[in-house]
């Protein structure tokens, strides 16, 4: 009769992740910004207070701010929602709500504190514009099909329309367009675009 040894796996060093810290820090960091405080005055300190958590237990998880705030950024932009393809126009303008929309959320507050960091190259700024770009990458699938469905010019310059539905919308967004009447908008802007890049 042999003796049955059952091996438990070993414990990694150290207390556990708090899935509850890491989201009270993060909220924390996103409150912050949302309430007007810019990157360069948050400090890891005044996070940790307002998540009710130690400065230790910030810094544990983030060796510094920046680290924070790629992490803060990356939970910030949802993905669009696909239309549902019964029109070039009719698509684009529910993609232009959807951006429209965030106006008023946590998302939207934030955006204006962001712009001074978006002109500074660095990690924060690519990564920002990484996730920028893979929403863009839904309206840039309309563009095309348009195109290929022939409610679109073939020779239209997909990128250049796209900075033209979104910049409209981006100003306004963050408040530099205070004489844009926003009911509407997205069509407005829609239709604007099209009367360019439509056959």
């Amino acid at each position: 009769m042999s003796d049955t040894t059952t091996q438990s796996t070993p414990r990694p060093p150290g207390r556990p992740r708090s899935a509850r810290a890491d989201e009270s820090i993060i909220d924390a960091v996103l409150d912050f910004l949302a309430e007007g405080t810019t990157v360069e005055a948050l400090s890891m300190e005044a996070v940790a207070s307002r998540a009710g958590v130690g400065k230790a237990t910030v810094y544990r998880r983030w060796p510094h701010k920046e680290a924070l705030l790629l992490d803060a950024l990356s939970t910030l932009k949802q993905p669009l929602q696909v239309p549902p393809g019964l029109s070039v126009r009719s698509d684009l303008v529910i993609l232009m709500e959807q951006s429209w929309d965030a106006r008023d959320s946590r998302a939207g507050r934030i955006m204006p504190c962001l712009i001074p960091e978006l002109q500074r190259n660095g990690p924060l700024r690519t990564q920002f514009i990484a996730l920028i770009d893979a929403r863009r990458d839904v309206v840039r699938d309309v563009l095309r099909r348009g195109i290929v469905t022939g409610e679109l010019r073939s020779d239209i310059d997909v990128e250049l329309a796209l900075i033209l539905l979104s910049g409209p919308m981006f100003l306004t967004l963050i408040g530099n367009a205070p004489n844009v009447e926003p009911d509407g908008l997205a069509e407005r802007v829609v239709d604007a675009v099209l009367r360019g890049i439509a056959t």
